[in-house]
C-alpha cells in the first residue's frame, strides 16, 4: 500500500518567511521546509484545539450553581484521595 501523496501548493511568502523556514530547516535537520512548515501548522492546529477544549470547560463550570460546583470540588478531592500522584 502507497502511502497518500499530500497536495502540491504554492503560496507566496516575504524573504522575511523564506528565511526563517530555511533557518529552522537546518536547525531542526529537516528534509524540506515544507516539512517544517507542516510542524508549524500541525502545532499551531493543536494549540487552537486545546484552546478550545480550555473554552469549553471553562464555560461549563463558570455555568455551574454554587452547590454544582462545590459537589464537583468534591469529587475532585475524592479523586485525589483514591489516585495520589495521578494530578
Amino acid at each position: 500500500m502507497q502511502p497518500s501523496r499530500k497536495p502540491k501548493k504554492s503560496y507566496t511568502l516575504s524573504r522575511e518567511s523564506v528565511a526563517f523556514l530555511e533557518a529552522m530547516r537546518k536547525k531542526r535537520r529537516a528534509r524540506s521546509i515544507s516539512s517544517v512548515l507542516e510542524e508549524i501548522l500541525q502545532a499551531l492546529r493543536r494549540q487552537q484545539e486545546r484552546s478550545t477544549i480550555d473554552q469549553a470547560v471553562t464555560r461549563y463550570y463558570t455555568s455551574l450553581s454554587a452547590k454544582e460546583a462545590a459537589e464537583q470540588a468534591q469529587w475532585g478531592e475524592l479523586a485525589s484521595q483514591e489516585f495520589p500522584g495521578e494530578s
